[in-house]
């Protein structure tokens, strides 16, 4: 991959300008640095401006609503026709910035005024990472509004970034729930201090169940993963599938009828979602837990420096996040 300087007009209007100040790099962003989407995507999606994890300062505001200077972080969703059904992630006529229109990669970047959101007195470090603690919350409410009563336990399949601020938000929003966290790796699990237990995947006991479960992995992890899902889960358990595989996944839906269990698909956010995530953010206990996944890189100031960011995340366990200056 290989990135350019482009220069182009804006029109912006009725639109907040916001120039960029910490960014941080998605799953999404590596698969398109590295290639690693189908060749006939990525000749549909590129040349794009990548990123769309960003927080930076309002430099303009022709609705007065935010104040110069103030920080917010940027919805990279473009929104389609309102509907009073679907939400604005889901729409299909809706659009997503870094995948098929520019990301947030820019030097000074124009969206309209409900694209952004304050995040006053959250660190921009942590602020970085809004849109991905929004996917988390997005989940957990559409969790909250279809699972039965009965939450006593509550199983969380992976150890990656995905998995670690969803065990968060389901700690913070039912306090008395075991929340029980199954991965692959002891270094990454011994991050889940927070969570009433940790098990390596091939060490789960034949008696271990959950009332409910959120899917974390992705990839070809997803399998397995859901495979465990189904057979530890209680009958009429609801099932959030968070992980992105690029690959048809094998479900055993006779287990699934049988137990009468609910699957639900959850995918990015909505304004509503990014709120809620700076809530969290305003929350000191929240912030400790989330700091000790973020890896700082160096700022960037160049071009060679983008380059480098992506190579670092790549040996970042967690997430990587970084200062803009260019």
């Amino acid at each position: 991959m290989s990135f350019a300087i482009k220069y182009e007009d804006i029109r912006f209007e009725e639109q907040v300008i916001v120039k960029p100040k910490y960014m941080a790099i998605c799953h999404a962003d590596q698969r398109y640095y590295q290639g690693k989407r189908d060749r006939r995507i990525l000749n549909e999606k590129l040349p794009m401006a990548l990123i769309h994890e960003c927080c930076g300062e309002v430099v303009y505001d022709p609705t007065n609503t935010y104040q110069l200077g103030e920080q917010v972080v940027l919805i990279p969703n473009v929104l389609g026709k309102p509907d009073s059904i679907i939400m604005e992630n889901y729409a299909v006529d809706s659009k997503f910035l870094s995948s098929g229109q520019d990301g947030f990669l820019r030097e000074y970047v124009t969206l309209p005024i409900n694209r952004v959101v304050s995040h006053q007195g959250v660190p921009s470090k942590l602020a970085a990472i809004t849109e991905f603690i929004s996917v988390a919350v997005h989940s957990v409410e559409r969790f909250e509004n279809v699972a039965h009563g009965r939450k006593e336990r509550i199983g969380i399949w992976g150890d990656g970034s995905l998995a670690f601020v969803v065990a968060n938000v389901l700690k913070q929003k039912y306090p008395d729930t075991e929340i029980v966290v199954i991965g692959k790796n002891l270094k990454k699990l011994a991050y889940f201090t927070f969570a009433d237990k940790t098990y390596l995947a091939e060490e789960l006991p034949d008696t271990f169940g959950v009332d409910h479960a959120f899917e974390c992995c992705g990839g070809e992890g997803s399998y397995y993963a859901i495979e465990d899902i189904i057979k530890c889960i209680q009958p009429q358990g609801t099932i959030l599938l968070m992980g992105v595989s690029e690959n048809k996944i094998a479900v055993n839906t006779r287990n699934i009828l049988e137990k009468g269990i609910t699957l639900i698909g959850s995918s990015r956010s909505g304004r509503i979602d990014f709120e809620r995530a700076i809530e969290y953010l305003r929350n000191d206990r929240f912030q400790k837990r989330l700091e000790l996944i973020l890896m700082e890189d160096s700022p960037v100031t160049s071009m060679k420096d983008i380059h480098r960011v992506f190579q670092t995340d790549l040996g970042t366990p967690f997430k990587t996040v970084f200062e803009w200056r260019l």
